[in-house]
C-alpha cells in the first residue's frame, strides 16, 4: 500500500511532520548553548530554525496541491503549530534572559526593557494558541462552520520567521568559526533594538488581532451558551476585549516617554504608532462586536460609560501627555540650554491642556459627523509633533548645523497642533477606516514606513505623511458621511 504513495505526496507529510522535530533538536541545541556556549551548536540549533521556518512557509501549499483530500491536513497542521510553539517560544523566553543575565556584562534598561517585551510576547502567543483552541472546538460542536481568517494566514506566516529571528538573537554567541555560514548567522544576533522592538510589537498586534478575530467569529456561539440570554452580562464579557488593547494603548505611551529619556526619538515614535494602532483596534473591536449599538428600552441604562472613559484617559496619556512629556524632555535635557528662552514647559503645557480639551469635546459633541473628526484628532497631532523631533534628535546625534532650526521648529508645531485640534469647522477623515476601505493603501504605507524606518530621512517622510493628512480636508470634504463612516468597502457600520 505505501508503495502506491506518491513521491510529492510523502514530501507533503514529511514537511508536515517534520517540523516538531526541527524545533525540539533547536531545543537541545538551546541548552546545550546555554551550558557550553559552543558557536558551532549555535550554528546547528539555528539552521533547525531556519529550516522548520521555510517547511511552514512551504507545507500548505505542498498539502493542497499534492493531498488536497486528506482528512487529517488541518487538523495535523494545527497540532502541528500547537507543539512547534509550545516548545519553542518558551525557550526564546529562556533564551533572552539567559543572554541579558549571562552573556551581556552590563545590560541596559533597554536590553531588559526588550526581554520583558519577548516573555509579554511568548506568553501571548501560547495564549492565543490555547484560547484559539478552545473558541474553535466549542464553535464546531454548536454546529458553526469553521473559516479562515486573514488575521490567521498573517499570524501563521509570520510566526515562524520570528521566532527563528528571536531563537538566533537570544542564543547569540560571539567569536564563532570564521565560515560563511556563522557570518550570515551571527548578523541575526547583532540586530539592533530598534528592528527588534518594531518586529516584536508587529507581531505582538497580530497576535492580538486574531484573538479578536476568533472572538468575533466564535463568539457569539459561546455567549449565548455562557450568559443564558443576559444581554447585560454578554455585554460586559465582551467589553474585555477592546478594553485590554485600550490598555495596551496607554502602556505603549508610557514606553515612548522610557525610549525618550534614553535619547532614542525614532523608538518613542515606534511606540505612539504602536498606541495609535491599538486606538484604531479597539474602537473597531469595539465596533464589531456590537458595544456600540444603544442597549434595549428594557435594559437600565448607565449613566456613566467606563470603556469610553478608559478610551479618553489612554487617549489623553498617548497622544496628550506623552508627546508634551517627550517634547520638555528633548529639548531641556539633550537641547543643553539652547532653548531656554522658549519656555518649552509652558508650550508642552499647552499642548497637553489642548489636546484634552478636543478629548472633552469630542465625547460632549452631540452632532457628530460619521467618518469624520471636528479639528485635528489627537493621534495625527502626536505624529505630527514627534516627526520634527526625530528629525532634532537626528540632527543632534551628527552636530548639525539644523539643531537650532528643527528645536524651534518642533517648538513651533506643538503651539500649531494645539490650536488646529481645537478649530472644530475643520473636517479630518477618519483615517483608520479609509485604510480599512482600502487595505491595499494600508499595506503600501506600512511597507512604506517599514523600508524608511532604516534610512536617514525616517522624520522627513513622517513628518510628510502629517503634513499630507493636515492639508487632507482639501479633498476630503466632497466624501459624504456614509461613506467616510464604512469600515469595508460594502457594509456600512454606525459612528461609535
Amino acid at each position: 500500500m505505501t508503495d502506491n504513495i506518491p513521491l510529492p505526496a510523502r514530501l507533503a507529510a514529511i514537511l508536515v511532520y517534520s517540523r516538531p522535530v526541527l524545533i525540539f533538536g533547536g531545543m537541545i541545541c538551546a541548552l546545550a548553548i546555554m551550558w557550553g556556549r559552543n558557536p558551532v551548536v549555535y550554528i546547528v540549533g539555528v539552521s533547525f530554525l531556519l529550516t522548520s521556518m521555510i517547511f511552514d512557509l512551504v507545507d500548505g501549499w505542498f498539502s493542497a496541491r499534492f493531498r488536497p483530500n486528506a482528512p487529517l491536513a488541518q487538523l495535523a497542521d494545527r497540532l502541528m503549530d500547537k507543539l512547534v510553539y509550545s516548545i519553542i517560544f518558551p525557550v526564546i523566553a529562556a533564551g533572552m534572559m539567559w543572554r541579558l543575565l549571562v552573556s551581556a556584562s552590563d545590560p541596559t534598561r533597554g536590553q531588559l526593557l526588550h526581554a520583558i517585551l519577548v516573555l509579554a510576547l511568548c506568553v501571548t502567543v501560547l495564549v492565543r494558541d490555547s484560547f484559539a483552541s478552545f473558541m474553535r472546538g466549542f464553535a464546531i460542536r454548536q454546529g458553526v462552520e469553521p473559516e479562515s481568517s486573514e488575521y490567521n494566514r498573517m499570524r501563521t506566516i509570520v510566526a515562524a520567521p520570528v521566532s527563528a529571528l528571536l531563537y538566533a538573537y537570544a542564543f547569540y554567541i560571539p567569536q564563532g568559526p570564521e565560515s560563511w555560514i556563522y557570518f550570515r548567522i551571527s548578523y541575526l544576533g547583532n540586530l539592533s533594538l530598534r528592528i527588534l522592538f518594531f518586529v516584536e510589537i508587529l507581531f505582538f498586534i497580530i497576535n492580538l488581532g486574531s484573538i479578536a478575530g476568533y472572538c468575533r467569529k466564535y463568539g457569539t456561539a459561546c455567549l449565548d451558551e455562557l450568559c443564558f440570554g443576559n444581554q447585560m452580562l454578554r455585554r460586559k464579557i465582551l467589553s474585555v476585549f477592546p478594553n485590554a488593547l485600550t490598555v495596551m494603548n496607554a502602556l505603549m505611551g508610557l514606553i515612548a516617554v522610557f525610549f525618550a529619556y534614553q535619547g532614542r526619538m525614532r523608538e518613542s515614535y515606534l511606540m505612539l504608532i504602536g498606541a495609535a494602532t491599538f486606538d484604531k483596534l479597539d474602537g473597531a473591536l469595539a465596533r464589531r462586536l456590537g458595544l456600540t449599538e444603544p442597549l434595549s428600552a428594557e435594559l437600565p441604562k448607565k449613566k456613566i460609560n467606563m470603556g469610553s472613559i478608559m478610551d479618553d484617559l489612554a487617549d489623553a496619556i498617548s497622544f496628550c501627555i506623552v508627546p508634551a512629556w517627550i517634547f520638555y524632555v528633548t529639548m531641556s535635557q539633550f537641547g543643553e540650554g539652547r532653548f531656554a528662552h522658549l519656555h518649552v514647559g509652558w508650550i508642552a503645557v499647552f499642548y497637553a491642556v489642548a489636546g484634552m480639551g478636543r478629548l472633552v469635546y469630542f465625547t460632549l459633541d452631540k452632532n457628530p459627523i460619521p467618518g469624520f473628526f471636528k479639528g485635528l484628532p489627537t493621534p495625527a497631532a502626536a505624529m505630527l509633533v514627534m516627526s520634527p523631533l526625530v528629525i532634532f534628535d537626528h540632527a543632534l546625534a551628527l552636530s548639525s548645523q539644523r539643531i537650532l532650526f528643527w528645536g524651534g521648529f518642533s517648538a513651533g508645531i506643538m503651539g500649531f497642533a494645539g490650536v488646529i485640534m481645537n478649530i472644530y469647522p475643520i473636517r479630518y477623515i477618519h483615517l483608520g477606516r479609509t485604510m480599512s476601505r482600502h487595505p491595499w493603501f494600508g499595506r503600501a504605507n506600512l511597507i512604506l514606513l517599514t523600508v524608511s524606518m532604516f534610512t536617514p530621512i525616517f522624520g522627513q517622510i513622517c513628518l510628510g505623511y502629517a503634513f499630507l493628512y493636515l492639508l487632507s480636508p482639501l479633498f476630503t470634504w466632497r466624501i459624504q458621511p456614509e461613506d467616510a463612516a464604512r469600515e469595508s468597502r460594502r457594509n456600512p457600520l454606525p459612528e461609535g
